[in-house]
């Protein structure tokens, strides 16, 4: 009899050694699941990080590029202003006006092409793409534009600088 309760002693003993083993081999592969997923973690984190360094230069270069395209295409603009000033200091009034209308075309040209639409003022006043400087009495309808003291301009949709307008007011005592 002394000899099973050692037997069952030892096979309790076994047991226990088992279980510790395969705790501890869970353990250690829990472990190596978390490293793999901190490294995994790391290598996202560095990867997004330079992502967002290459974006931001990529967008640096395209705004460079679009700023020596316009220099590129504004220097002609820039050669008319220089002969139309030659004119202007010769005393030639019609050569200077001339000169200045065809800078005043190229340049007019050159923005059309990018983009830059000229905005109708005509109408009703539109937040969206009016600046009202003023209200003034008026016959015309409330609230329409009676007059543009500055064009405003879209470039593709977005607003560059609204019209600065004046706007028509109702006329005060207009009926007596």
């Amino acid at each position: 009899m002394t000899d099973e309760p050692r037997t069952q002693d030892a096979q309790l003993q076994d047991e226990n050694v088992e279980v510790e083993q395969s705790s501890e081999d869970r353990l250690a592969a829990l472990q190596a699941e978390r490293d793999e997923a901190v490294d995994r973690w790391k290598r996202t984190a560095a990867d997004f990080d330079n992502f967002r360094k290459r974006a931001l230069r990529e967008r640096e270069e395209y705004v460079t590029l679009a700023n020596e395209r316009l220099v590129k295409e504004l220097l002609p603009v820039l050669d008319d202003l220089e002969r139309a000033l030659v004119a202007a200091t010769e005393h030639q009034e019609a050569a200077l006006e001339d000169g200045v209308r065809l800078v005043h075309r190229a340049l007019a040209s050159l923005l059309e092409r990018q983009g830059l639409q000229e905005i109708d003022a005509a109408g009703m006043f539109d937040p969206h793409v009016h600046e009202a400087l003023l209200s003034q009495p008026s016959d015309a309808e409330e609230g329409s534009v009676i007059d543009v003291v500055q064009k405003g301009y879209t470039l593709g949709d977005r607003v560059v600088r609204p019209a600065r307008v004046v706007v028509a007011a109702p006329q005060n005592g207009s009926d007596g």
